[in-house]
């Protein structure tokens, strides 16, 4: 009984995504962004072509939890969820309070940021529980970096807060059995661990607040270690110089295996392409690049490990080619070590995912003018009373303030192609979709290993 009481409180994990299922993510502008929920999309869309799901980005800048709360029956819950993320924090610990010296954040002042958090997230969740279709997915805000030693954003004691949010947050998705991401904790051990190394480095960015594209890595790659999909490999094989059949195959097939006059060959069909990783920075003023998160956490063993391993050769060098193209220059001990062929951004198999990579990236760029239209719907029209308003008093009242609000002026070219065009915008996301997953699967390659020293 006690065994079964304690399993019953335990913390939960967030199940992996099945086929079919509807992934909203709801957030402010870190997820407003779109490059968490897209790198995590990307890993299923290599690792398992076979499963089809469909993943949302449900961010809204600036938003706090009461704001998430009012998007609920407008914004995210149209969408059809199978699986709703919420995530909050960043923009309920506050910002300027921390440095205004007129009107100091005590203590008792911070627990109030904390409680108005906690008083809308419990609205929040009266109105999920009325939603037992949909599984919940309680996630962390990523950390304010107080620690990084850089000018600027500096907001003493902010991140204190955020730590009494997580932990409401936290004990709130244990009591309603509800699955947990922390992002905060472990992406703060990243930073300090990183900052004994350089005390410039952190996952964020130049504002302390919004990571880059590197940070964004960091993001998934926690989501999916929670998911429990760490050590699944592309595809892990041994081939033995010799023998008619490999030793190993996991996730793949190795078929035709020969060797003459000390070169080897096979035909090889993965069961999953290798996570191609972007070496352009790619949010707006940050100039991180995603691969620089590889020298931080374990993405490429954990996430993205094309393992080949070749024993019993006698040659020290070798030449490895695919379809009859030169890829990489081996030694016979690094090939009975082992290759990770995914670090090879110039195998067939990478230049597939790479493609599919292209495409996501295009059908997140079109999910962007939606995230812009519901900006001004819920940061503008709806304190007006305007909310969903598409009679002329709605365009003339956001005409009326252009000239004299950035943000507005910003999104609204966004705005109105989504107000004229959404549904054409909706299918040309979906085609891209499609396009993923008719190219995503995995096809047979010819590998050669040829003598260099012979």
């Amino acid at each position: 009984m006690c065994f079964l009481l304690a399993s019953s409180f335990a913390q939960k994990k967030p199940e992996p995504f099945k086929a079919g299922d509807r992934v909203v993510f709801a957030g402010n502008s870190i997820t407003e962004a779109g490059f968490y929920e897209s790198y995590i999309w990307l890993y299923y869309m290599t690792h398992f072509p076979d499963r089809r799901i469909t993943v949302i980005n449900g961010g809204v800048g600036g938003d706090v939890a009461e704001q998430i709360y009012r998007r609920l029956p407008g914004d995210l819950l149209p969408k059809k969820p199978t699986k709703l993320v919420v995530s909050f924090g960043m923009n309920d610990s506050k910002y300027f309070e921390y440095n205004d010296a007129k009107n100091p954040v005590t203590e008792q002042r911070r627990k109030s940021f904390v409680e108005e958090s906690y008083k809308s997230y419990l609205k929040i969740q009266d109105t999920l529980l009325a939603h037992p279709e949909i599984k919940k997915i309680l996630m962390s805000s990523s950390p304010y970096d107080e620690t990084v030693k850089q000018e600027g954003s500096l907001f003493k004691g902010k991140w204190k807060t955020m730590e009494e949010i997580t932990a409401f947050q936290k004990k709130a998705a244990k009591a309603q059995g509800w699955a947990y991401v922390d992002l905060f904790h472990p992406m703060t051990v990243i930073n300090k661990k990183e900052q004994q190394k350089d005390s410039t480095y952190t996952s964020t960015g130049p504002d302390r607040i919004h990571p880059g594209s590197a940070g964004h890595l960091i993001m998934a790659y926690i989501f999916l270690k929670d998911q429990g999909l760490a050590g699944k490999p592309v595809a892990d094989f041994v081939v033995k110089a010799g023998s008619p059949k490999s030793l190993k195959t996991e996730n793949c097939t190795i078929t035709g295996i020969q060797q003459k006059t000390g070169a080897l060959s096979f035909d090889y069909l993965a069961g999953a392409l290798p996570y191609p990783v972007d070496t352009v920075a790619r949010v707006w003023g940050n100039k991180q690049i995603e691969t620089e998160a590889l020298n931080v956490i374990p993405f490429m063993q954990q996430f993205s490990n094309e393992q080949m391993k070749i024993s019993g050769l006698n040659g020290k060098a070798y030449l490895l080619k695919i379809d009859g193209q030169p890829i990489a220059r081996f030694s016979g001990e690094e090939l009975k070590a082992g290759i990770n062929l995914a670090t090879l951004h110039n195998t067939p198999q990478y230049r597939q995912a790479l493609q599919i990579m292209d495409l996501n990236s295009k059908r997140k760029d079109i999910e962007a003018k939606f995230r812009n239209y519901y900006w001004i719907q819920y940061d503008f029209l709806y304190d007006k009373g305007l909310l969903f308003n598409n009679k002329q008093e709605a365009t003339d009242t956001i005409q009326a303030n252009l000239a004299t609000n950035g943000w507005l002026n910003a999104k609204y070219g966004d705005y109105e192609a989504v107000r004229t065009h959404g549904d054409q915008l909706k299918q040309q996301m979906k085609s891209y979709v499609d396009k993923i997953y008719q190219i995503n699967k995995p096809v047979k390659h010819h590998f050669e290993l040829l003598p260099l020293d012979q």
